[in-house]
């Protein structure tokens, strides 16, 4: 096995055994990481200081940078509708979501994202205690504890902050009831009894991970959908372009790989990183170059994180629903799919270790298409330049001395770079990334289209 693949992380489950892995099979720490203190944001960009530090956060509480990215995206889903309702109740500029209570219009803006921000995220990560243990909730609210008393120990005192944080308060309540039987805390992590299948095509256990991640998520309320979006099917086993998905797959994506090159390897270990972890890092660096007050911030991170947590709840209905199997089982079963043109390799191993998740379609792209629609609709263009820097190259992430930096003209060159990362690791057909795009691109224009729209 390579040199960058995972470190084992032990995964609480629900009959208090353990499972010694990384759930998405990404480069993990041993346990959570020390507390990252961010620095006290200026009061234009306090939005983007607490999104940035719900990243952080996330790391330190073991959700990211792959241990599970759907309680990390429905986290920074309530947390940025909340500061989103908590700004727009003391001045109305867009249409709040949940909490439409009004507050004194001298409350300090600052105060109420702060109070918003830092409810939500506490709440958040004390549910999280039951997958990954006390640990690494502790370890994720210090970081956010660490930031709040900083900032508001730079908010003078008085009833502006007062009330300010009352606004926080009432806007991260209202978010928090809303989604308490959401169905999120009470689904089983991971399931080892889940039924696999038998037959050509269906789905089969991850060799090496004896359960299936998240069965359920499918269930969890929506967001902003109204219901789950319908994709066309996987693919027949016997077509021409199956053969030449799996064919593909097999050439690019395995371990030992000679078809693969250099960039296609870096491009399939940069984004491995969690979908909701860079796609909100993007966010922040475009937020910064085009100057976007308070207001516009908590509208672009809201949007974005609302439609990224309904987009992996759609996917996830999908991949349970279809139950397709993954390149890793279809390349070692081939024999037995009826086409002629697939030829069985049982020894045949992905890049790094295949996700335990069915693989219809593809939840990274559908994450990554999301993201970019919603940042095409906000800013009404699809061309942009901007980088992205990942997590998941050892010795070569952000912040590091020598950090891997990809640069981008589009959000749809992203979405479509991010996509054929998932054949180049070898964890999916390129059917599954298309149909991928494009049920993405469907939630991301909804959600920008339908909510949080200019206050009439």
């Amino acid at each position: 096995m390579n040199s960058t693949h995972l470190r084992p992380i032990a995964v609480a489950m629900t009959a208090a055994a353990s499972v010694p892995l990384s759930l998405l099979a990404l480069p993990a720490t041993a346990g959570p990481p020390a507390a990252a203190t961010a620095s006290v944001a200026k009061p234009s960009t306090a939005v983007v200081g607490w999104n940035e530090v719900a990243g952080q956060a996330a790391v330190a509480g073991c959700l990211a940078p792959g241990n599970d990215p759907l309680h990390e995206a429905r986290m920074y889903a309530m947390t940025h509708l909340a500061v989103h309702d908590a700004l727009n109740s003391i001045h109305r500029r867009f249409d709040p979501y949940a909490e439409r209570r009004r507050a004194p219009a001298t409350a300090s803006p600052e105060a109420a994202v702060a109070e918003a921000a830092h409810d939500v995220l506490v709440a958040s990560l004390e549910q999280t205690r039951a997958f990954f243990g006390d640990a690494c909730s502790d370890a994720g609210i210090a970081v956010v504890q660490s930031h709040y008393a900083d900032v508001l120990g730079h908010i003078g005192n008085g009833p502006a902050k007062r009330a300010g944080r009352a606004a926080g308060a009432r806007a991260a309540a209202t978010i928090l009831a809303a989604r308490s039987a959401d169905g999120s805390a009470t689904l089983p992590l991971v399931d080892p009894d889940y039924p696999q299948g038998t037959k050509p095509g269906q789905w089969r256990f991850t060799p090496g991970v004896p359960f299936a991640f998240e069965p359920r998520w499918g269930e969890v309320d929506l967001f902003a959908l109204k219901k789950v979006v319908n994709v066309a099917p996987p693919l027949d086993l016997r077509s021409r372009r199956y053969a030449k998905d799996l064919n593909e797959v097999k050439a690019l994506g395995g371990v030992d790989s000679t078809a693969r090159t250099a960039d296609q390897t870096e491009i399939a270990r940069f984004w491995l990183e969690s979908s909701p972890l860079a796609w909100n890092r993007i966010g922040r660096q475009l937020a910064l170059a085009r100057g976007l007050d308070l207001w516009q911030q908590a509208r672009l991170f809201g949007l974005l994180n609302m439609a990224m947590a309904d987009g992996y709840v759609s996917t996830f209905a999908t991949k349970y629903a279809d139950t397709f199997w993954r390149p890793v089982t279809a390349i070692h079963e081939a024999g037995s799919d009826g086409n002629p043109r697939t030829a069985a390799d049982p020894a045949w191993m992905p890049l790094e270790q295949t996700p335990p998740i069915p693989d219809h379609d593809s939840g990274h792209a559908v994450e990554g298409a999301t993201a970019a629609a919603v940042f095409q609709r906000f800013f009404g263009t699809d061309r942009m330049s901007f980088s992205n820097c990942t997590n998941t190259i050892p010795g070569h992430e952000c912040g590091s001395a020598d950090p891997v930096v990809r640069h981008f003209s589009s959000f749809s060159a992203a979405a479509r770079e991010n996509a054929r990362s998932r054949i180049y690791v070898g964890f999916h057909f390129r059917y599954a990334t298309e149909v991928g795009l494009g049920h993405g691109a469907l939630i991301g224009s909804y959600a920008a289209a339908h909510y949080l729209r200019p206050a009439s």
